[in-house]
């Protein structure tokens, strides 16, 4: 293998963890919001309800985590803005502002909105393909289909990266919204974004990476639930209300 520099021809090999110079890598910092316990049972998708920001240890560790210097986003709805409100009064430094952004929302699930979860499962066939409430392209009465949430979850990241290029970017959103998030990183494989496990207030890092004209995504984390160091919150998941009585919890 010969040591020589690389030629005025060649591209150069991209270390795992390295940010070569020429290369504009912009860090997405995706928190999902806190556990709803409000829900009773039901499907609450782009219902505006609150979320349970009590839990001090989980807010602490993830305060602890995030980049001081970042720009932050939020969606429309307000267990987004409870949570990132937690997150300051734990100790993060409040930033001068916080775009709130309807492109972040969760996916509105029409009619199927206020059913009982365990209900609306039973009568579906197992599909696991999907791990979702339908096939990515089935669009719920009076709603939007899961891709119809991709493409604008992807629309807005790339807005939003070309308005803060080289920049920390968290973004308090949803589990639907950081799965599609996940499938854009995946270079647009938005069913293979729904395979991964999403929970209430943990962290997925997803950064861009720009260079002469080629881009491309890094995924250094995904699920990230820091607070499990805690001894008293080694459990792997924040449960949610009535979710302890049924067999899946998703939005």
């Amino acid at each position: 293998m010969s040591n020589a520099p690389p030629s005025a021809d060649e591209k150069p090999f991209v270390a795992q963890h390295s940010v070569p110079a020429g290369v504009v890598a912009t860090r997405w910092w995706w928190v999902r919001h806190a556990p709803v316990r409000s829900d009773g049972g039901n499907i609450y998708g782009q219902s505006d309800i609150d979320c349970d920001c009590s839990d001090r240890v989980v807010f602490d560790a993830v305060s602890r985590v995030l980049p001081r210097n970042a720009v932050w986003y939020a969606s429309k709805l307000k267990r987004t803005h409870m949570t990132a409100d937690a997150i300051f009064a734990a100790g993060f430094p409040r930033p001068s502002t916080i775009t709130h952004d309807a492109d972040l929302n969760e996916q509105h699930l029409g009619d199927w909105q206020g059913a009982n979860r365990v209900a609306f499962f039973a009568n579906l066939p197992i599909n696991l393909s999907t791990f979702w409430f339908a096939p990515i392209d089935e669009r719920s009465p009076n709603g939007e289909s899961f891709m119809d949430l991709y493409e604008r979850t992807k629309r807005a990241i790339v807005r939003i990266t070309a308005a803060h290029p080289g920049q920390d970017i968290v973004a308090v959103a949803h589990g639907g919204t950081i799965k599609a998030a996940i499938g854009v990183a995946l270079r647009d494989q938005p069913e293979r974004g729904l395979a991964f496990t999403v929970d209430n207030c943990s962290i997925t890092r997803l950064d861009h990476m720009a260079s002469d004209g080629q881009e491309g995504w890094r995924i250094p984390m995904v699920n990230q639930q820091p607070w499990i160091a805690d001894a008293s919150h080694a459990a792997m998941h924040q449960p949610a209300g009535p979710e302890v009585a049924t067999p899946t919890k998703l939005a």
